[in-house]
This record gives C-alpha cells, sequence and structure tokens, in this order.
C-alpha cells in the first residue's frame, strides 16, 4: 500500500514518548554475561521481523548464491537444510546484538562453539566478504553490523572485498570494482569496524587466499560444483574458481591456527556454507567416529550397532565378551528400521564370526602423511587397535579422539580446519513491496544516498496499513507486512528495543498511523545518512593509512 492510500497521522505519537511504557515481560532464562542464567526481556507481544516473509514474487525455499534474494517461509530452511534456529541458542549468547534479540538473526550452523569461545574468553573469528558490484545500501549494513559486533565481543574480525568473484561472476570492470571496494571500506569503517584489531583485504591480492584455494579445488570436482550450483557447459572456468576462492576466504582465518569462525550471510549463501563444511572436514587428515567391530559401518548401521551391544545381555554367552555372531542373531530377529541398514549391519557382523562387538572410538586416515599416521599411533595412550587405514582407540571419548588428532595433524603440516560457523539473517522487504533490489533505487535505500532522498525514499515506501485511518485505529495495522517497520526493527532503533516494540505495538493496536509513522522513520533515516556520511568522509582523509590495495593492479585503462 502506498503512501498516497494509507492511513495519516492525525494520531501520530511524538518522538519523546519512545521512551515511555514498561513493553516487556518475563520470557524464560537468557544469558547477558560471560554465561550464567539470567532474566531474559522480550517484547510483550511476539515481535516478529521479518515483516513479509510471504512477500509477493518470494521464491519457496531455493537457495541461490547468485539469484533469488527472498524466502517464502523461513521455517521450512530448518526442515528442508538443516538450518537451526537461533532462538535456541540465544540463551548461551553473552550480550546478544539486537538482530540477534528481535529474530532478524533467525538461523545457524554450529554457532554453539563460537558462542562458547565468548563464554570462555577463547580464540574465535567473524568474516564476511563483499561482492563489489554496486552502492553499499542498508540491506548490507546488517552483516557489517554483525561483523562489528562480533569485533567488540573480543574475536578475530575479517571484512573481504570479493573482487575476483565480481569480476568473474558478474563480468564488472576492474574500475568499476576498485570504484566500490572503496566505497565498501568507507561504510565498513564509519560504522565502527577497527582496522587495526581487524583485517582488511581483497581477494585478488591476498596471495594465502589464492593458494589455499587451490588446494581447496582439489578436493572440489565439477559435477560436485554442478549440483550445488546448476553449473552446466557453459559456466566458465574463472566462476568456477571464484566458489572454491569464496571457501579459502570462510577457511583463512583458520590459517595460523584453529578457531571458531563464524560467517553471517542471508539464507541464499547456505551452499557456499554446506560445502566448505565438507570441504573443511576434507583437508583434515584424520576423521573420527564411533565403531563396534573392526570392519567400516555407515551412520545408519552404526546406531544398529549400538543397540545390538546394549542389548548383549538378552543374547551373549558372556555379556562382558559378546560376539559379532551372536549380536547378527540378535539384530536379524529384530523390527528395526531403516530395514537396508540392517540387513547390511547383519551381514557384516556375521561375517566378523566370533570377533567381539564392543565400542571404540575410531580415528580414521582421511589424507595423513605416513610421518602423521606413524605420529597418531604413537599418540594414541592406552589400549588401541592399529589397522592400515585406522587406529581404534578403546580408552579415548571422541572429543579427546578430535583434540588428538588435530594436534597430531597440526605438528605434522595439517590445517586442523574447524567446520566454519554461519548465522542467517532474515532479508529486507524491498521499500516497494516484494524483495529489495539494488537495480531498484526506489527499492532499497543506499548508505551513499542523500539524506533528503533518503526521507523521500521512506515517505513514499509501501506500509502495512489499512485502507483508512478509521480502519486502522479499528483493526490495527499489519506491521509484520510492513517494509517501514522492518526499518525501526532492523535500523532505526538501534540497540533500544523498548522503541522498536513501542512501534510495534502501537501500529498493531491502532494507535500509530501510518503518515505519522512514516514521518518519524524518514527522519531517522536521514539522520541517519548524515551522520553515517559524515563518518564515511573522516575516514575518507585516512583510507591511504589503511593496509588494504584499492586499485587493482588489474586494470588495463
Amino acid at each position: 500500500m502506498t503512501d498516497h492510500d494509507a492511513p495519516h497521522d492525525d494520531a501520530s505519537p511524538d518522538e519523546d514518548r519512545r521512551q515511555s511504557g514498561d513493553a516487556w515481560r518475563d520470557a524464560g532464562p537468557a544469558r547477558t554475561d560471560g554465561g550464567e542464567p539470567s532474566e531474559a526481556r522480550r517484547p510483550s507481544s511476539e515481535l516478529r521481523s521479518d515483516g513479509g516473509a510471504d512477500a509477493a514474487g518470494a521464491d519457496d525455499v531455493a537457495l541461490d548464491p547468485w539469484g533469488s534474494s527472498t524466502v517464502a517461509d523461513y521455517r521450512k530452511l530448518f526442515d528442508q537444510f538443516g538450518i537451526e534456529a537461533f532462538d535456541d541458542i540465544l540463551p548461551g549468547v553473552p550480550t546478544p546484538h539486537y538482530l540477534m534479540r528481535r529474530s532478524v538473526i533467525f538461523g545457524h550452523r554450529d554457532y554453539g562453539r563460537v558462542a562458547r569461545a565468548m563464554r570462555e574468553g577463547e580464540d574465535f573469528a567473524a568474516l564476511s566478504g563483499f561482492m563489489p558490484t554496486g552502492d553499499p545500501h542498508i540491506g548490507h549494513k546488517m552483516v557489517f553490523d554483525e561483523i562489528i559486533w562480533h569485533q567488540e565481543q573480543g574475536g578475530d574480525a575479517y571484512g573481504l572485498i570479493a573482487d575476483l568473484e565480481a569480476h568473474a561472476a558478474r563480468d564488472l570492470s576492474w574500475a568499476e570494482i576498485d570504484e566500490h571496494t572503496r566505497s565498501y571500506v568507507l561504510s565498513l569503517l564509519a560504522l565502527g569496524f577497527d582496522p587495526e584489531a581487524g583485517e582488511l583485504y581483497r581477494q585478488s591480492t591476498n596471495r594465502e587466499v589464492q593458494d589455499l584455494a587451490f588446494e581447496l579445488g582439489v578436493e572440489a570436482n565439477f559435477s560436485e560444483l554442478q549440483a550445488i550450483y546448476d553449473f552446466d557447459g557453459e559456466t566458465d572456468v574463472s566462476h568456477m574458481q571464484s566458489v572454491v576462492t569464496q571457501m579459502a576466504d570462510i577457511l583463512y582465518p583458520q590459517l595460523d591456527e584453529p578457531k571458531p569462525t563464524v560467517i553471517p550471510v542471508g539464507p541464499d549463501q547456505d551452499p557456499h556454507m554446506r560445502l566448505v563444511r565438507d570441504l573443511a572436514a576434507r583437508m583434515r587428515y584424520f576423521g573420527v567416529t564411533e565403531a563396534y567391530a573392526s570392519f567400516e559401518a555407515d551412520p545408519a548401521e552404526r546406531g544398529l550397532l549400538r543397540k545390538a551391544y546394549n542389548a548383549r545381555t538378552d543374547y551373549a554367552e558372556d555379556a562382558d565378551r559378546p560376539r559379532c555372531g551372536e549380536a547378527a542373531d540378535w539384530l536379524r530377529e529384530q523390527d528395526l528400521e531403516p530395514d537396508s541398514a540392517r540387513q547390511s549391519a547383519v551381514e557384516k557382523l556375521e561375517n566378523a564370526g566370533k570377533e567381539p562387538i564392543r565400542p571404540r572410538t575410531r580415528i580414521f586416515d582421511r589424507r595423513a602423511t605416513d610421518a602423521a599416521f606413524e605420529a597418531l599411533i604413537e599418540a594414541v595412550d592406552g589400549e588401541k587397535r592399529v589397522y592400515d587405514e585406522h587406529v581404534d582407540a578403546f580408552d579415548l571419548d571422541q572429543d579427546a579422539a578430535e583434540e588428538l588428532a588435530r594436534e597430531v595433524e597440526l605438528d605434522n603440516g595439517g590445517y586442523g580446519f574447524l567446520p566454519p560457523s554461519s548465522v542467517y539473517h532474515r532479508f529486507m522487504t524491498g521499500l516497494t513491496g516484494g524483495k529489495m533490489s539494488s537495480s531498484v533505487p526506489a527499492s532499497h535505500i543506499s548508505l551513499l544516498d542523500d539524506p533528503e532522498d533518503g526521507y523521500d525514499k521512506v515517505k513514499s515506501a509501501t506500509t502495512g496499513g489499512r485502507a483508512t485511518a478509521e480502519e486502522q485505529r479499528e483493526k490495527g495495522g499489519k506491521a509484520d507486512e510492513c517494509p517501514v517497520y522492518e526499518l525501526y526493527a532492523y535500523l532505526l532503533s538501534g540497540d533500544d528495543d523498548e522503541f522498536a516494540t513501542e512501534v510495534y505495538e502501537e501500529c498493531v493496536g491502532g494507535e500509530r498511523l501510518c503518515g505519522g509513522c512514516k514521518e518519524q522513520a524518514a527522519e531517522l533515516m536521514a539522520e541517519f545518512l548524515e551522520d553515517h556520511q559524515e563518518k564515511r568522509d573522516e575516514w575518507e582523509e585516512k583510507l591511504d593509512e589503511l593496509d588494504i590495495e584499492l586499485e587493482s593492479d588489474r586494470r588495463r585503462d
């Protein structure tokens, strides 16, 4: 709904009301310090921040890093792609960012290890890349803020310019890339990134990243990239190379030493995260898993072997020393799923015959050198069995075995990568409805927009208001479908949760009308842009002092 048919401001609140009222209730335990539980503060209404999760034109759950940038139902990502709900881990995050508290950051992969590092004062890192294809806008600001917040929590922060990807995947000239690189760096600095405590770099000038990309490329193949990214015979080699370069970027913070590393992204970038976690595992010298006999078993089979071992008193002649053959006879008679795994597990147990079935931790050879494998054998204390391609340890649990395997790997020239973590934020709805697009100027606000232009764009934005002021007062506005409310939740309220909640509740309660709400948002946006650009100007004078090449030597103009 555009401004001319939205309710107007005869009941608009004044700005000084943002501090009034108690808009909070207790909602269970949260952690606001080093990890000790404290009382959580949540909006009194269920404050949703997606503001258009069912936006017109939204894709279902197709995740394409170079294509769609909307998702129709974020909940489907949990089931279909294994992304975990961020609210489940929020209580363990010290002093969470407001994007986390408002569920703008809605999902994660393996963020628990990063949160644990924060709580325990251990090393961790945060990295994100920016493809310099246009001006930075308010959608990019979310990622800038996430990197800066992790830096403020004590993490090593990395901001990279994905110039090789921009050149290969978007066909931008190096002159265009240089112009946009400068602009992205200025905005990141103006928002609070500390270049002395963090690192800024370009893909094209970071030789360590390029060398790592070469090594990662050895572990990837075309059929895999084709399946993940829908590459075909027309995809140029440089575009494919840019993928492994991005994988190298993500693992770059761990080159000196393995550490928990988080990558803040939109859900469209999840294919990259799944691939890099796989490649990080493939680059490891050793893998660790549970086992119950000398033979190999897949995860489904291992689950059935565990059941068979735990039931040993039901079938074993000597419960302290159950035999594989006895376990096979028992398992054959059980109605356990999946049946194909049950049958294969029975066959493997039968072939093992009188070998004892017994739990152990298996450290297996992925790509270790001979010297590293020999060092592993030597390092495993206690009872062990040594085979051609694995070592079975009976006195080590899996966590201890993981740590031992990583130490041996690092001592013998390996990387020892930890699987990178990720957090996922919701997409901002475009000011005109639907998705925010850099190619549609009215749909987004550039961080370089003149403050007056930013003001005008907000004033012209679509809202979630009713057809008339009377209907709005009676039924309330639809804040969950309103791009203007998103501006409050994602940016304009800053760290002031009370203000964000007040805007939401006044809207859905019918007290706040769209005209006044947009006027307030427009003024706040103009103030933000003015302040941001003043800080950009201050950094402009100091750019030459930074350790980043702003002009590429690849230019031919």
